[in-house]
């Protein structure tokens, strides 16, 4: 069973699982073919050639904060709060939720039957992503935004964040746009080790070395894919150690350098 805890210098990371999607490999990633999933990437693949990418969320513990990243898919089938309670996150000890972006699969469990999920947390926002989805035209057909995001607002619980953010003195908030306009990662820096909260800067380790593979739900796919390409050569640079929402479970690893090609080593 892989491990669902890791530290990164003094910050403790868990991984933490909702749901899980799915779709044919072609669909949600366009430029690909199936002749590269069925020869690269079989482990990804189940029996119908579906991908099942995981709806992950992170529990951050670093300088006495406890803190949330993403809330999942939410109702009917997630299963955050229960995965949570498994390995030990409060709900009630959650001092911050953090939105890494607006997509539905990442707000989901930011209330519950209309009250507060994480009742003494801020709710951070990148403000970026609040006036897009907020904007005319977007909210109409967004309604995971009216139902789990702006009731934030009338709660009192919501901060919307700009740029480089400092969570704690071992994690700052990092635009990645593209997937999304104010899309943002979080760094981690302690005690000399790095880490990274990916979000949706990827959705498959097939884009270590397909990187230029955009998912069909990128809303700006000409700025996500260098986005992507500086990002993952940064983390590489650094070797830090990655928490990929989206990837299988539990979503740890680093990318690497190996046969003349960039991969995704799980850990």
């Amino acid at each position: 069973m892989p491990d669902c805890r890791k530290t990164v210098g003094n910050v403790e990371i868990v991984s933490m699982t909702d749901d899980h999607g799915a779709g044919p490999a072609t669909v949600v990633f366009p430029a690909s073919t199936m002749e590269v999933w069925r020869a690269e990437y079989p482990e990804l693949l189940d029996a119908d050639e579906l991908i099942h990418p995981r709806y992950g969320s992170v529990a951050v513990r670093s300088d006495g904060k406890l803190i949330v990243v993403d809330t999942g898919g939410g109702p009917p089938t997630g299963v955050l709060l229960d995965d949570m309670k498994r390995k030990g996150v409060e709900r009630e000890a959650v001092d911050v939720v953090v939105t890494t972006h607006l997509h539905p699969d990442h707000v989901g469990w930011n209330l519950t039957d209309g009250a507060l999920t994480f009742p003494n947390a801020r709710y951070l926002v990148p403000k970026k992503d609040w006036d897009y989805w907020t904007g005319p035209g977007v909210l109409e057909e967004s309604p995971h935004v009216s139902d789990s995001v702006m009731p934030l607002d009338a709660l009192g619980a919501l901060d919307l964040i700009e740029g480089e953010h400092s969570l704690t003195s071992e994690l700052t908030t990092v635009p990645t746009p593209g997937h999304t306009p104010g899309h943002i990662s979080i760094a981690i820096v302690s005690a000399g080790a790095h880490g990274f909260i990916l979000g949706d800067v990827a959705h498959s380790p097939a884009q270590a070395h397909y990187t230029d593979w955009n998912p069909a739900f990128d809303v700006d796919p000409d700025l996500a894919q260098p986005t992507r390409h500086r990002i993952f050569d940064l983390l590489e640079e650094e070797g830090s150690l990655v928490n990929a929402g989206h990837f299988p479970e539990p979503g740890f690893g680093r990318f690497i350098h190996s046969g003349g090609r960039r991969r995704w080593q799980p850990e």
